[in-house]
């Protein structure tokens, strides 16, 4: 496509001005069409498959020429089914403002965050392991600042101590990526699972901070 003034023409590539096809027409309808393949690849991803696009249209009742308009692909379709929960704190009111029991509660709530999520969390983790991949289908998130909220008491106990940096050591050792292996390699069931990393971030704490804590 050619554009410009006073004889000037640039060619423009016309992906480059396409609109998005959910962004025309019956913009309503069609959020509805991909909510619903996005709930049935998350029910197929539940129920231990990892659907190709076909395979959630039939499961939504959708057509698959119509599911592709949304999806282009199977890794475009498992990341759309990633959850989108991002609470700002895995805490509720009454967590203890003291270390280390403030970070046992909030391990314990992370465990269950990635337990209840967790079909969509390998779907990913499996893409990105993915030598084809053009980008990492794992996303930070807010996993990192959760942490930062448990350790907060930190900031006043112990102010030499980075707590960023002690957060995403512990992040990197209780995530997802931890508990598949715990639970495939390792045997664990989910109970000892948590139990483990929950050691594990304690014991993150205890080196970072080499004194009890007060």
């Amino acid at each position: 496509m050619a554009v410009g003034g006073r004889g000037l023409k640039i060619r423009v590539p016309w992906r480059a001005m396409a609109t998005p096809y959910e962004e025309t027409g019956r913009t309503g309808q069609k959020a509805r069409t991909r909510t619903a393949l996005v709930e049935a690849t998350r029910k197929l991803l539940a129920a231990g498959e990892t659907p190709q696009v076909e395979e959630a249209a039939e499961a939504a009742g959708i057509s698959r020429t119509t599911a592709y308009r949304y999806f282009a692909n199977q890794r475009a379709l498992l990341l759309a089914a990633h959850p989108q929960i991002s609470p700002e704190t895995l805490l509720g009111a009454g967590a203890p403002d003291t270390l280390p029991q403030r970070l046992d509660v909030f391990i314990t709530a992370f465990c269950d965050y990635n337990f209840t999520w967790e079909p969509q969390l390998r779907a990913a983790l499996r893409l990105s392991l993915d030598p084809a991949a053009d980008r990492p289908a794992m996303r930070q998130g807010r996993a990192i600042a959760w942490v930062e909220d448990a350790l907060r008491p930190l900031r006043d106990t112990h102010p030499h101590v980075d707590v960023h940096d002690l957060a995403v050591a512990i992040r990197s050792a209780t995530g997802i990526e931890t508990l598949v292996w715990l639970i495939d390699v390792a045997g664990q069931d989910r109970e000892q699972a948590t139990a483990t990393v929950r050691s594990t971030a304690r014991a993150l704490l205890a080196a970072a901070t080499a004194q009890p804590v007060r």
